[in-house]
C-alpha cells in the first residue's frame, strides 16, 4: 500500500492553494495530490467568457504546470473513503495511506437531474446554455448575440452552487447587450430562483433588487426548473412550497443545473447529513476524525461557495494543520469571509464581501454596494492574475 503524510484530495482552487502554502512552509512535508484532470479552469471568468468579453481559452491552463514542486500527483479519482484506518482507494484500484488528509474535492454538477437538460444544453436551436461547463459556456455569447425578441430566462437552482451570484451575473450582462443592441425592449428577461430573494446580504440585496428594476426583469422566487422540451422549447417549473407546477415557452434560457456534494463524499464516513465534509466551522477540521480537514466547496462550511472563501480559508487550514503535526492547539479561525463580485454590466460591478453572519466585510474605503468601473477592472483583469500567480502558488494576500 502506498503512503503518504498528507494526502489532498482534488486539484482545483482549494486544493492546489493548501498544498502550495504547505509546500513554502516545510519543503520536506511529503504530499501527494490526487486528481485525475489534466487541465485547470479559472471558473470565475466564465460568466465573462458567457458574455463575450474574453474566449474561453484565457481560463484554461495545464494542471502540471501547477503541482508544487515535490508534490506527488496521482491522476485518478478517489472512489472511497476508510477514514478508520487513515486509507483511501481510487478509482483505479489503488490503495493509498494517510497520516493526515484533506477533501477538497469541490462541487457535484447534476445536468441529469433536471430531464431534458443534459441532452440539450449548449446545442444549437435548443435556446438552451450554461456558464457552468467550459464545453457549453460559448453557446452563451452565442445565444444571447442572436436573440432579438422573445422571452429569456435565467435559472438559480434551490441546492447550494458555486458563486451563488452567477446566475444573475450573466443576466445582467445579456441585459446590458440587448440594450445597447436596441432590442431590450423586444426581450421579456425571468430570474427565476429556488430561493426567496435576490441576495442574501440586505446592503447588497437592496441596490440589486434597484438595478433588476431598472432593467425591467420579473423575479419569481421560491421556485425550481423540473424539466425541459427543448423541441418544443418550453419549460416546467415548480414552487417549492406550494409544489405548483406551471409550463413556460422560453426562446433562450440559461440554465444554472443543481449542485450536490460529489457521490463519492456523500456516501462516506466522512460526510454530514447534508452531504458535505462535517467539519468544524471555525477550524475546517473534521468534527469526528481530527487528522482530516476540509474547505472550498465540498466542505460543510456555511457560507457561500467561492474561490475568495477558499482564499481565507486555506491559510486557516494550513496553520490548524501544521499546529496538528507539531501537537499544538488548533488557533487559527475562519470567520465565513466571502467575496462575490457581482457583475451588473459590462464595465460596472458590485463588490460583495461579508461574513458567516452575512454583516458586510469590505476591504476599500468606499461604499462597496455602489456600481463601480474600479471594482469591474479588478474582477476581470487583477484577481485571475491573483489567482494563478498567486494563490495557486500558495502566496497570501
Amino acid at each position: 500500500m502506498e503512503k503518504h503524510q498528507i494526502v489532498v484530495v482534488g486539484a482545483g482552487s482549494a486544493g492546489l492553494t493548501v498544498a502550495a502554502m504547505l509546500k513554502n512552509h516545510n519543503s520536506s512535508l511529503d504530499i501527494c495530490i490526487i486528481d485525475k484532470s489534466e487541465k485547470h479552469y479559472y471558473q470565475p471568468l466564465w460568466t465573462l467568457v458567457g458574455a463575450g468579453v474574453f474566449p474561453k481559452e484565457e481560463t484554461e491552463r495545464n494542471q502540471a504546470d501547477y503541482i508544487p514542486d515535490g508534490a506527488t500527483w496521482i491522476k485518478d479519482h478517489v472512489a472511497s473513503f476508510d477514514p478508520d484506518h487513515n486509507s483511501l482507494t481510487t478509482q483505479g484500484g489503488k490503495k493509498i495511506a494517510y497520516e493526515y488528509l484533506v477533501v477538497t474535492a469541490g462541487i457535484q454538477i447534476n445536468w441529469d437531474a433536471i430531464p431534458g437538460l443534459k441532452e440539450s444544453v449548449g446545442k444549437p436551436g435548443t435556446g438552451i446554455v450554461s456558464n457552468y461547463s467550459y464545453d457549453t459556456v460559448e453557446s452563451t455569447w452565442d445565444t444571447i448575440k442572436a436573440l432579438k425578441s422573445g422571452t429569456a430566462i435565467f435559472t438559480h437552482p434551490s441546492t447550494p452552487i458555486k458563486c451563488g451570484g452567477a446566475p444573475m451575473k450573466i443576466m445582467f450582462l445579456a441585459e446590458d447587450h440587448w440594450k445597447k443592441e436596441g432590442v431590450a425592449n423586444n426581450i421579456n428577461i425571468k430570474f427565476v430562483k429556488g430561493g426567496p430573494g435576490i441576495f442574501a446580504v440586505k446592503k447588497y440585496a437592496d441596490e440589486l433588487t434597484k438595478i433588476a428594476d431598472r432593467k425591467n426583469i420579473e423575479r419569481i422566487w421560491m421556485t425550481d426548473l423540473i424539466s425541459i422540451d427543448s423541441s418544443n422549447k418550453k419549460a416546467t417549473f415548480k414552487h417549492m412550497e406550494t409544489g405548483e407546477e406551471f409550463t413556460t415557452d422560453y426562446d433562450m434560457m440559461h440554465v444554472t443545473p443543481p449542485m450536490s456534494s460529489p457521490d463519492f463524499i456523500k456516501n462516506s464516513p466522512l460526510a454530514a447529513e447534508s452531504g458535505w465534509v462535517d467539519v468544524n466551522k471555525d477550524t475546517t477540521q473534521h468534527n469526528r476524525y481530527k487528522n482530516v480537514f476540509s474547505l472550498g466547496d465540498n466542505s460543510s462550511l456555511p457560507t457561500s461557495k467561492t474561490g475568495a472563501a477558499i482564499r481565507k480559508q486555506a491559510p486557516v487550514t494550513v496553520k490548524n494543520l501544521l499546529a496538528l503535526i507539531a501537537g499544538e492547539n488548533l488557533n487559527e479561525k475562519y470567520d465565513g469571509y466571502t467575496s462575490c463580485p457581482l457583475i451588473t454590466g459590462y464595465g460596472s460591478l458590485i463588490l460583495a464581501e461579508f461574513d458567516y453572519d452575512k454583516n458586510p466585510q469590505e476591504s476599500f474605503p468606499f461604499d462597496q454596494s455602489k456600481e463601480r468601473y474600479s471594482m469591474y477592472a479588478l474582477k476581470a483583469y487583477g484577481l485571475p492574475r491573483m489567482y494563478w500567480h498567486g494563490m495557486l502558488r500558495g502566496r497570501e494576500f
